[in-house]
């Protein structure tokens, strides 16, 4: 009988560890952490590399990281698998995905919950909010101890920029296939398409669509400035990517290598926001040098309103409800 996939990463990955004389079980001696990631951006790579060099430095050398890198070990889904199985100790995925392991994380998922940008770094950093969510996966086998940004997710449309909700009428817009993302759209007046990302270049070029809404790497990496002639800055979600460690690993960690890891994560977090931005600002420079572009503010008030059906329906699920008045309590400068 052929042995599955999926096997043969949880041996190839245990194997490795023993060539590398490493078992969490050690921890108060020597622990070397099996971190594996997918497909990312350069901002997120430089961070986690520093994040390894940080906590061997903070540990005394008692914490060393083995990478696993760009989807060697497959994609987001596959290494929360790994980890529960015990073939990795770390991972960092997206936090869409983690609403797949616990719905709490799905509040991120709403439109417009963050006022801007500080109101969103103000939040990930309030260990009262995020400390129950991290948590809330304990149940299976592992727990969120930080995050990276990921950006914003903007429109960007041919013939017209998206200014006002008013501009959103009747505009075909992609969107990923999400119940969130679609109701959003259509509360906005817009006319949701779902449509692989794949599709979206040629049928923005073609006329199928009038608009998509992506982050700054969009227009830029896929290409899509080619094809659009405004990017709208509305910030309709903002998605944060969620680092992951292992129960086992975690409660075997001495105090010292606790706070040590946190430290170093904190630290990498801290690098990640500052190369993230500077990418992002690089990116905004090449959409309107390079691709022309233009880049446009908007208000999100009225946008914020026009959304509010989507809250008044997360009253019925108070957990969740309870996660957003705390995010809507945290005050901005």
């Amino acid at each position: 009988m052929t042995t599955p996939h999926y096997v043969k990463t949880i041996l190839t990955v245990a194997i490795s560890t023993l060539s590398l004389g490493a078992g969490a079980v050690h921890a108060q001696e020597n622990i070397n952490l099996r971190l594996a990631y997918a497909q990312n951006s350069q901002p997120v790579k430089d961070a986690l590399a520093l994040f390894g060099e940080l906590v061997e430095e903070k540990s005394n050398g008692s914490i060393s990281v083995s990478y696993f890198p760009d989807s060697q070990l497959g994609g987001e889904s596959e290494l929360v698998e790994l980890l529960q199985a015990g073939a990795i100790d770390m991972t960092k995925v997206s936090g869409g995905l983690m609403g797949s392991f616990s719905s709490l994380y799905d509040v991120f998922s709403m439109p417009y919950l963050f006022d801007d940008q500080t109101h969103f770094y103000q939040v990930m950093n309030d260990e009262e909010i995020m400390g129950n969510i991290y948590r809330s996966t304990e149940g299976q086998g592992f727990v969120g101890i930080g995050w990276y940004d990921s950006g914003q997710r903007n429109f960007y449309t041919t013939g017209q920029p998206i200014e006002t909700v008013e501009d959103l009428a009747g505009k075909r817009v992609r969107v990923m296939q999400s119940q969130t993302a679609i109701d959003t759209m259509r509360l906005l007046g817009a006319s949701p398409v779902v449509m692989a990302q794949e599709e979206v270049y040629t049928a923005l070029q073609q006329g199928v669509l009038d608009g998509a809404e992506n982050n700054e790497f969009a227009l830029t990496t896929a290409r899509h400035g080619e094809v659009v002639d405004y990017y709208s800055l509305d910030g309709h979600t903002r998605i944060p990517d969620i680092i992951l460690i292992s129960n086992r690993v975690l409660d075997s960690l001495s105090d010292e290598q606790h706070d040590a890891l946190m430290a170093a994560i904190h630290e990498s977090t801290e690098f990640q926001t500052e190369q993230w931005l500077a990418a992002v600002d690089d990116a905004r420079t090449q959409i309107v040098e390079e691709f022309g572009v233009e880049i446009n503010e908007v208000d999100i008030e009225p946008f914020q309103q026009a959304v509010q059906p989507m809250y008044e329906q997360l009253e019925n699920i108070p957990e969740h409800y309870a996660i957003y008045q705390q995010i809507k309590a945290v005050s901005t400068p």
